[in-house]
C-alpha cells in the first residue's frame, strides 16, 4: 500500500473513531448556535509558535526581534532568559517584563507586539479529495478547510458536514460537539454557516 493510500486510509479510520465519539451527544445544526462576538485584537492570548518583538524603550541591548513562542510556552530574551509567555496578552506580558526588568534598569518601558500568529491548524477527514491536516489563516471558516483538503467527493453527502469541537459542553464534558453543516449554506456565504470560524484542534468530517 503506498504513503497517500496508507494516509487515507488511516484518516478515514480516525474519522469513524471520533463520530462514534460524539455519539452519545446529539449533532446541532449551525444556524441554531449562538456564534461569539469577534475578538478584541487586545485580549489575544499569545500563543505556541507565535513570534514576538519586544522592545525596550531606549535599551537596544535588552530588546529582542521576532522571537518565536517555542513548545514549552516561553521565549528567550536578552538579561531575562527564558520567560513563560504562553496565554498571556501583549499587554500583560509587556507588564511582566517590565517588572523582571527593574533589576537592571530603572523604570522599563516595554512594549509587545505579535508579529506573525501560529497557523490555524484543523483535520479534515472523511469524503473529501485528500483528507489530512492542514494550516489555514486564523479567520479561516469550513469552507476554507474544505478547499485546503480539495473539494468534496462524488460520494460526500453535502448535508453531512459537521465540524467536531472538543470543549463544546458548558458542563465540561470531554465528549465532541457535532456541529452540522448544509453545502448549500456554506456556498451560499450568508448566516452562521459561512461567519463560523474553526479554532485550532476542530475536526471537519464530511460523511
Amino acid at each position: 500500500m503506498g504513503s497517500t493510500a496508507y494516509a487515507r486510509l488511516a484518516a478515514l479510520s480516525a474519522a469513524v473513531l471520533l463520530a462514534g465519539c460524539a455519539k452519545e451527544r446529539p449533532f446541532l445544526w449551525v444556524n441554531s448556535i449562538s456564534l461569539p462576538a469577534e475578538p478584541d485584537p487586545a485580549d489575544y492570548r499569545i500563543a505556541k509558535g507565535d513570534v514576538l518583538s519586544v522592545r525596550v524603550w531606549n535599551q537596544e541591548s535588552m530588546s529582542a526581534s521576532k522571537v518565536r513562542v517555542r513548545d514549552d510556552g516561553n521565549i528567550s530574551i536578552p538579561f531575562l532568559q527564558d520567560v513563560e509567555v504562553a496565554g498571556m496578552t501583549p499587554s500583560e506580558l509587556a507588564s511582566r517584563i517590565g517588572v523582571k526588568l527593574k533589576a537592571y534598569v530603572v523604570n522599563p518601558v516595554v512594549t509587545v507586539v505579535v508579529e506573525d500568529r501560529r497557523p490555524l491548524r484543523v483535520s479534515v477527514l472523511g469524503e473529501v479529495t485528500r483528507a489530512g491536516v492542514y494550516d489555514l489563516e486564523r479567520d479561516g471558516g469550513v469552507l476554507h478547510a474544505l478547499a485546503a483538503a480539495g473539494g468534496l467527493t462524488p460520494f460526500a453527502r453535502r448535508d453531512r458536514i459537521y465540524v467536531l469541537r472538543h470543549g463544546y459542553w458548558a458542563d465540561g464534558s470531554p465528549e465532541p460537539a457535532r456541529i452540522r453543516f448544509r453545502w448549500v449554506d456554506l456556498a451560499g456565504g450568508a448566516g452562521n454557516a459561512s461567519a463560523f470560524r474553526l479554532r485550532s484542534g476542530d475536526v471537519v468530517l464530511v460523511e
